[in-house]
């Protein structure tokens, strides 16, 4: 693996999957790694990463946005999950390296790539965004193996309407739920919700600074 220093708070990585990139948002005295991986249909720019790195921080809680290969390449489609697996797993090395506990986490199917991947890697937890439980319309397809495979203390942070999977629909397992009242897939809440994306945000950061503070 080789990486290069491309500015002050981003990092390229070479995996075998191809180059990924690393943003870091580093706390001032940090006790935590936090590793955000993307979506299949968006980057690091979906509004709950963007807050979490916004919010961590002040915490004590370093955050990396981790953009896979496919998406550095500037392609537009995600490859498959063994694909996007090998380049977490590639860049998984410059995360450590800052000798922090690394949380693995990811919104979508950046929240599988971390379920498959984190016990392996030596995590220490798993924060799963907008987890897809299943294709839209289709319960019977059904990927809560994944899920409750992690091995790893877990929360999951879903959108009350998330058409990949609600709230209700998760089984019973050895994680935690945090919930965003009327929030989609990306957690965004329509306008009869009474809720703003500032309000959602704050319910996700505060679900999220709350689990954190009780990983060690």
């Amino acid at each position: 693996m080789n990486a290069t220093e491309t500015d002050p708070r981003t990092e390229t990585v070479d995996t075998d999957a191809g180059r990924a990139r690393i943003t870091w948002v580093p706390a001032a005295r940090p006790r935590l790694l936090l590793a955000l991986g993307h979506g299949a249909g968006g980057g690091i720019e979906a509004r709950d990463l963007k807050a979490l790195a916004d919010a961590l921080p002040a915490h004590g809680v370093s955050v990396a946005l981790v953009e896979q290969p496919w998406r550095v390449a500037g392609k537009k489609l995600a490859p498959a999950p063994k694909t996007l697996d090998t380049g977490w797993r590639g860049l998984w090395p410059a995360l450590a390296a800052p000798g922090l506990p690394v949380v693995a986490g990811g919104r979508s199917a950046g929240a599988r790539v971390a379920c498959r991947t984190a016990a392996g890697l030596g995590a220490r937890a798993v924060l799963a965004l907008s987890f897809p439980l299943h294709p839209p319309g289709r319960p019977e397809k059904s990927r809560a193996d994944e899920l409750l495979g992690s091995g790893l203390p877990t929360l999951v942070v879903q959108g009350g309407n998330d058409p990949f999977g609600k709230p209700g629909e998760f089984p019973p397992g050895e994680y935690r739920m945090a919930e965003v009242p009327h929030g989609d897939h990306g957690f965004a809440v329509p306008k009869r919700s009474g809720l703003t994306e500032a309000r959602t945000m704050e319910i996700l950061t505060t679900s999220v600074t709350g689990w954190l503070a009780g990983i060690v």
